[in-house]
């Protein structure tokens, strides 16, 4: 295990997981870190990144950056998601590979796994079966951005890796309601419902998909946790190994929120995968464990929506 302080770039520094990562980063002290904003480095050019790699000389690389978004935005715009997605990991390993980055993590999810993997999803359980088909395109191009990892590791023995984070929340999260995923998505509408004294919510699906949720800030401590302390081939899980169905989770969101009106199901929306429960044993044998409980996690991330909305910062 590497124990050195590391100039690490945080790809997507801006996003859900990479401010996540700079406040941890920056919490520890060991570590420095560099960024740049869409504006300033678009990582679809290739020769940008290159150049941009080659001017900072990074230690270490975090890939955070992606195209992301919830069932309709995946259902929309399949191509982006494939293309967009596969250009930037690639740039990125391409580009660290040829200045000789040392340590890097790739960003994966729990959604490369097959639809009906068996529960909890174990890591060797990849290309077993076939992905959920609400967000294929983005689960193919984080397969094959795992697939590099493993392809750089065998041809050039570069000690790379890639984590496969559970469903993810905490502040800086996509609270839009056409692209955000479900608990960003849920805390709006019941936030808004409760302003409003809407006496009935209608939400998509049965309610009874099972999901895992991680509070980003646990997710960065495994990350730079992983970026020198393990060295393996297979893409490792991270989560809190606790599941819970959706129609739980709206409950509690609704106990957040003060909502106390009714909740409707609309059964002719689709549910996605009926349970998504990874094994985190691998990450948690490594000596890491999730700290943040679901109900503390909803509650500050409530919070930081909130004050969010109130400064005008989301819309």
């Amino acid at each position: 295990m590497q124990d050195k302080p590391l100039k690490i770039y945080v790809a997507g520094h801006k996003g859900l997981v990479g401010s996540a990562l700079v406040r941890r980063i920056e919490n520890v002290g060991k570590h420095t870190w560099i960024g740049a904003t869409r504006d300033e480095l678009d990582l679809c050019d290739r020769n940008a990144v290159f150049d941009f790699i080659g001017q900072h000389r990074p230690d270490g690389v975090i890939i955070a950056a992606a195209k992301v978004g919830g069932i309709v935005a995946n259902r929309d715009y399949p191509v982006e998601f494939l293309s967009e997605n596969v250009q930037v990991q690639t740039n990125l390993m391409d580009a660290a590979h040829k200045f000789d980055v040392e340590n890097l993590v790739f960003l994966g999810s729990s959604c490369i796994y097959p639809k009906f993997a068996p529960q909890p999803i174990n890591e060797d359980s990849l290309l077993t079966g076939p992905l959920e088909e609400t967000n294929e395109a983005y689960a193919i191009a984080k397969i094959a951005g795992v697939k590099l990892v493993q392809a750089y590791r065998k041809e050039f023995g570069r000690k790379w890796t890639s984590a496969m984070p559970t469903n993810l929340y905490g502040p800086g999260d996509n609270f839009d309601p056409q692209s955000s995923h479900v608990l960003p998505a849920l805390l709006r509408k019941f936030h808004e419902a409760s302003l409003s004294g809407e006496k009935s919510v209608t939400l998509w699906g049965s309610g009874s998909p099972r999901r895992e949720f991680l509070h980003v800030d646990d997710l960065a401590k495994a990350v730079l946790f992983l970026l020198q302390g393990y060295d393996g081939a297979t893409a490792i899980n991270v989560g809190t190994g606790v599941d819970l169905e959706i129609s739980e989770l709206a409950d509690l969101i609704a106990q957040v929120t003060g909502y106390d009106g009714q909740i409707n199901w609309d059964t002719s929306k689709p549910d996605g995968t009926p349970q998504k429960l990874l094994d985190v044993g691998r990450i948690n044998n490594l000596g890491w464990t999730s700290e943040i409980t679901l109900n503390q996690g909803l509650r500050t991330t409530y919070d930081w929506f909130v004050n969010a909305l109130t400064a005008g910062n989301l819309r």
